[in-house]
């Protein structure tokens, strides 16, 4: 009889997924078997797959939705979520796409957000939104934001082409790059320096429907200063984590790789394509491509090497950009994104850092790759995924809607949390300048009193005895000279004391 029980109990806790029957739940003294965990995956890498035998997992068909777990694609995750289906997820699945993750992936609408969030935040008032001076260039971003200058300067095409045409007038001899909204991979991008490779735009321009047009691009300002490596051009794969956006709970896996081009970088050329475009997908058609390392650099070995190159403390300073960057990216679509309580998301986020080191946002992947070129990618990768598990799954081991999700700080090994960007109210260290002069002091204008004209007085008669007339004070530097006092004569003194004796 135990025997029989034992085979029940596991055909049980394998193909049975509805609750347990009333039978069993009368029985509390013997404890119920461990329910095992089931998933399904679209597409079998051994990223993933191993990661989830590693933990027990057994494999299930994903049609009859009997999974707990599900890695599947993007379309896959549209299907589910359709309005129009009648499939409902259980409180015990969990899915790793959100319904329109395209907010963030699709380059038309990321751009749309990210000006309206730079738009709400300069409404509000936000110490964010501060501005540089009108007399400061306008650099890549085409922007004057102290703190939101994360993107090239972009437009949509053909809806923004009157308005790209007047700003490459400002400046014919800047060179643009154009990007299907919708594609990955690095198809159908290519490089522009003139109007007339843009005919078709312009021509869409003129009866644009926007219902009907699936024709939909987005033309950057191309940046012509990249941070160079052995005369190569590159840019940043990280991997970012969200388990919630209301709200919003982010992490940044510390490792990623560097995405070097296998030709060096000339800015004339713009037609050759491996200087220009890092994909792995168009490296990796080139004669000269190593299958060895793939192009790819531990991103730790940059640290390393900006460190050595440009002093101590410089990756920690372009760590905490990028971490801002990516922070005002989810900032951006947060409003915007349903936030279903059964999902979780792994972006891939490609990154270019300037000659000035200032990270600039490209694009953003809602599927990155997980197939493997390189022991080095399969090792990384792995890791990732392992530690993603260990966020999203609650402590129980089995997916639960009602879980905050709020891991254990023990279980993010190597993720760092993306913290709300802090508002800061002074600026930046301003940009050098030439010293200005100094200026005079101004002095202040004392109003002098007049002072009454003096009394005329009638001069004293002289007589021809000038030798009897007493000389005046000599004048003195400190003391004013006073104003000579007529002397009587010789008879005018005479005749007064005749009077005084003659009055006593």
């Amino acid at each position: 009889m135990k025997k029989l029980k034992r085979q029940y109990d596991d055909q049980f806790v394998e193909h049975s997924v509805s609750r347990p029957s009333a039978r069993g739940r009368k029985c509390s003294k013997s404890p119920e078997p461990e329910k095992c965990l089931l998933y399904s995956t679209d597409g079998a890498k051994s990223t993933l797959t191993c990661n989830f035998e590693k933990r027990g997992w057994q494999q299930v068909p994903s049609i009859k939705g009997n999974w707990n777990f599900y890695w599947a694609c993007t379309q896959t995750c549209r299907f589910i979520f359709g309005i129009d289906q009648p499939y409902r997820m259980r409180p015990d699945q969990i899915i790793n796409h959100f319904p329109n993750s395209m907010e963030l992936s699709r380059k038309d609408l990321l751009i749309k957000n990210i000006k309206r969030y730079r738009k709400d935040l300069e409404r509000k008032g936000d110490p964010l939104a501060q501005t540089h001076a009108m007399t400061v260039e306008l650099g890549i971003g085409g922007t004057r934001y102290l703190h939101l200058d994360i993107v090239p300067m972009t437009f949509v095409l053909p809806t923004d082409y009157n308005l790209f045409v007047e700003e490459f007038h400002k400046n014919p001899a800047s060179t643009w790059i154009v990007k299907p909204s919708s594609k990955s991979q690095g198809n159908g991008i290519f490089l522009v320096n003139k109007l007339s490779k843009l005919k078709k735009y312009a021509q869409e321009a003129r009866h644009f429907y926007p219902l009907l047009s699936r024709n939909i691009s987005v033309i950057s300002r191309y940046i012509d200063n990249p941070l160079l490596i052995g005369g190569k051009k590159f840019d940043l794969r990280l991997f970012v984590l969200v388990t919630t956006f209301n709200p919003l709970k982010a992490y940044l896996y510390n490792e990623g790789f560097c995405r070097f081009c296998t030709e060096r970088y000339d800015h004339s050329d713009i037609n050759n394509v491996f200087m220009h475009l890092t994909n792995v997908s168009i490296q990796k058609t080139n004669k000269v491509y190593n299958s060895t390392h793939g192009g790819k650099w531990p991103v730790q070995n940059l640290w390393l090497y900006l460190d050595s190159l440009r002093g101590g403390n410089v990756s920690t300073t372009l760590w905490e950009r990028i971490c801002e960057t990516i922070r005002h990216s989810l900032d951006a679509v947060a409003p915007v994104m349903s936030n279903d309580r059964h999902c979780f998301e792994v972006y891939g986020y490609d990154i270019i850092i300037d000659s000035n080191l200032k990270p600039w946002l490209i694009e953003i992947n809602s599927s990155p790759s997980m197939h493997a070129t390189t022991p080095n990618d399969r090792t990384l990768k792995s890791r990732l995924i392992d530690n993603v598990l260990d966020v999203v799954m609650p402590p129980s081991g089995m997916p639960d809607d009602h879980w905050d999700k709020s891991p254990d700080p023990s279980r993010l090994t190597n993720f760092t949390v993306l913290v709300p960007v802090v508002k800061k109210t002074e600026p930046p260290a301003p940009l050098p300048v030439a010293a200005p002069t100094p200026k005079k002091k101004r002095k202040l204008k004392t109003v002098k009193k007049k002072r009454a004209p003096p009394i005329p007085q009638p001069p004293a008669k002289q007589e021809d005895d000038d030798d009897d007339e007493e000389e005046g004070p000599i004048k003195s530097s400190k003391h004013p000279a006073r104003r000579p006092v007529a002397v009587p004569n010789i008879k005018t003194r005479i005749i007064q004391r005749s009077e005084r004796a003659f009055n006593v």
